[in-house]
């Protein structure tokens, strides 16, 4: 989100809270409902979109986290992404099934005042919806539409997010006055299609009113007609994908058709806005991350970020991934799953066919993989030392029990995640990073194109758009497709897609969504779940993530790695001698090192190690008790008891 938009509802509510505004807001009687008199005015109803902006965005601050509003990254944790994390849905001591157990984004009743969730949001939007046109016709149309396109975005997005938490939810375009009689606002939950139409519709609207790019220095990072298509595209795609489709398996299915179409729109629309992949080396792909402020074609949606310590968001990524030795958090420990996933140099896969050897997993890979992650010997700068160095072994002392970790990184694997680090942050104020986040990149626009591509079958112009993925950052077409290989049927070319998007959005909060629309978790032939199988796609319950460490051989009191081995060790990605670096390295550690298993695993309750265990009823959650009790002619969701007990007959699959 722009840091003007920002700066205005800071004003906003500084007015408020002085009581100095020419009425605005004053007559706030119940559930946010403002005097409508706000549209009369431009300046007022600028402010009245910027609070909403902030009410979408103002907690997002780091690419991890998802849900508009909420902004979490417990999502996240529950991929092969990050370890140590056992959340109650990944939990195998757990399998929960009440309303009272499900998630409560879909927010609470209305009481006094609003708080903001979901429906608030979704109530804002249609209050500007409906009045500006009427009582704003002194505005300019321009402004207006504008203000519109963006009131229909946003609504979408926030249906979209209840879309894929929930299913479908009852559809709401017009303001309400609560009421325990009127029948009329007791609204049922609409099927998925219906949802899709709801929000495609608004998507379609905003694309129309929406601009292709606004003022880069007054209203950079505002939602654009691009974004609007695009979007569209990841709601289809959603909609396409065996969680709510169950015809999936066919490559005339309407819903495929719909998602490829929307992809392809979306990047006409945005190829002619001047828009696409940033850069033509994986150096350009790492530093497109660092475009802060000003235009990026590869961010189709940003929030913006500011290092204004009281009145601005701020991106946490930074101090969160930065190691103890550079003042940061501790890190983002890479499990062994994620350091094993990335291809090599060539595209192909990492095994031992192809040479790969998981101890010294630094040597030969995909160009993206030293822009995510760091290991002992990598450059990985600041503010204060563009040039300094991090070491992440640890020894065991001369008892050969007390461990000692080098530079105090007591960290869990011997690889940390590095992605969308800015190597001139102030180390003495990581807390307040100003480098925006990319919500949406025009990468995976062309993800999803291939993937559409894949489940229509073909296979040809898939290769030809995971191709571009790969080609932007180094990895030459040789004999094999970049390394993707021929790609032997549908089942290939989406598990191929599938594969793509894990390397080239790591930790960028996409994953778990994946998982969840594919229903990747498990193979369940209760509810005829079978897409592992189809894919050959190996489940991810009854895996864990795996730590490692780097330690010495030797045992001593002292640190027994010669500084000056160390010293002239320097891993730096775009130095000339790049490849001679990781060698000297391999050297280093063959002298050394071996790799051990950590103390204790990542994924434990307690002290006791467990593995994944997703249940087939929470890819779709249940409306939680406060909404049911509520609202008692909502249904819930099958899987799902509802407040009574009563297990649930809402179908999302119907």
């Amino acid at each position: 989100m722009n840091k003007n938009i920002l700066v205005s509802m800071i004003t906003l509510l500084a007015i408020v809270i002085t009581g100095c505004s020419d009425q605005f807001l004053q007559d706030k009687k119940s559930y946010d409902k403002y005097d409508e008199s706000i549209f009369t005015n431009q300046i007022e109803t600028g402010w009245y979109v910027d609070r909403i902006y902030a009410d979408f965005f103002s907690g997002y601050k780091s690419p991890t986290q998802a849900l508009v509003g909420s902004y979490t990254d417990e999502k996240t944790k529950m991929t092969e992404e990050m370890g140590g994390t056992i959340a109650d849905w990944i939990n195998p001591q757990k399998a929960l099934i009440d309303a009272a157990n499900c998630p409560t984004y879909y927010g609470t009743s209305l009481g006094a005042s609003a708080s903001n969730n979901p429906y608030t949001r979704i109530r804002n939007c249609n209050f500007l919806l409906e009045k500006i046109n009427t009582v704003g016709q002194s505005l300019s149309l321009d402004f207006r539409n504008k203000a519109k396109g963006q009131m229909f975005f946003l609504r979408a997005l926030q249906y979209y997010d209840l879309m894929r938490t929930y299913g479908g939810v009852p559809i709401v375009t017009a303001t309400q006055t609560a009421s325990a009689t009127d029948e009329t606002i007791k609204l049922p939950r609409a099927t998925i299609a219906e949802t899709v139409v709801q929000i495609s519709k608004d998507l379609d609207s905003a694309a129309v009113l929406l601009p292709a790019k606004w003022n880069e220095s007054t209203d950079y990072g505002r939602m654009t007609r691009g974004a609007a298509l695009a979007v569209k595209s990841r709601v289809t795609l959603t909609a396409a994908s065996p969680l709510f489709n169950t015809d999936w398996d066919n490559p005339a299915n309407q819903r495929w058709v719909d998602a490829l179409n929307a992809g392809l729109a979306a990047e006409t629309m945005l190829t002619t806005d001047g828009y696409g992949l940033y850069g033509t080396t994986s150096k350009d792909w790492a530093g497109m991350f660092l475009v802060d402020n000003k235009f990026c074609s590869e961010a189709i949606i940003v929030q913006l970020c500011s290092s204004n310590a009281t009145s601005a968001i701020n991106n946490g990524w930074e101090k969160g991934i930065r190691l103890a030795s550079q003042g940061g958090t501790g890190g983002v420990s890479a499990p062994k799953e994620m350091i094993d996933l990335f291809p090599m140099a060539d595209g192909s896969r990492p095994t031992l066919d192809n040479s790969y050897d998981d101890t010294k997993f630094f040597m030969n890979r995909d160009p993206r993989f030293y822009r995510t992650f760091a290991f002992s010997g990598c450059k990985w700068g600041t503010k204060a030392n563009a040039s300094s160095t991090i070491w992440t072994y640890r020894y065991l002392k001369a008892d050969a029990k007390t461990p000692v970790y080098s530079d105090n990184n007591q960290v869990s694997s011997p690889a940390v995640v590095r992605k969308m680090s800015n190597p001139a942050a102030d180390n003495t104020a990581f807390d307040f990073s100003s480098t925006d986040i990319f919500e949406y990149r025009y990468a995976e626009l062309l993800l999803n194109i291939a993937e559409c591509y894949a489940a229509t079958n073909n296979i040809p112009k898939c290769i030809e758009y995971l191709g571009k993925i790969r080609n932007r950052v180094g990895i030459l077409p040789g004999t094999n497709n970049y390394g993707i290989g021929t790609l032997a049927d549908k089942y290939a070319a989406i598990a191929a897609s599938l594969y793509e998007r894990q390397v080239e959005l790591a930790y960028e909060g996409k994953r778990f969504w994946d998982i969840q629309r594919w229903m990747l978790y498990n193979d369940d032939a209760t509810s005829g779940n079978n897409t592992c199988a189809k894919l050959g796609l190996k489940p991810l319950n009854g895996t864990t993530r795996t730590g490692n460490y780097w330690q010495s051989i030797t045992n001593s009191d002292k640190d027994p790695i010669p500084a000056a081995s160390k010293a002239v060790i320097v891993i730096d990605p775009d130095a000339s001698d790049f490849q001679t670096q990781l060698t000297s390295l391999s050297t280093l550690f063959s002298t050394y090192f071996t790799r051990v298993a950590t103390d204790t695993p990542m994924d434990k309750i307690g002290t006791t190690p467990v593995t994944i265990a997703w249940k087939q009823n929470y890819y779709l959650f249940g409306l939680p008790n406060a909404t049911l009790t509520s609202n008692p002619w909502l249904l819930q969701t099958k899987g799902w008891n509802d407040a009574f007990g009563v297990l649930g007959t809402y179908d999302f699959q119907k």
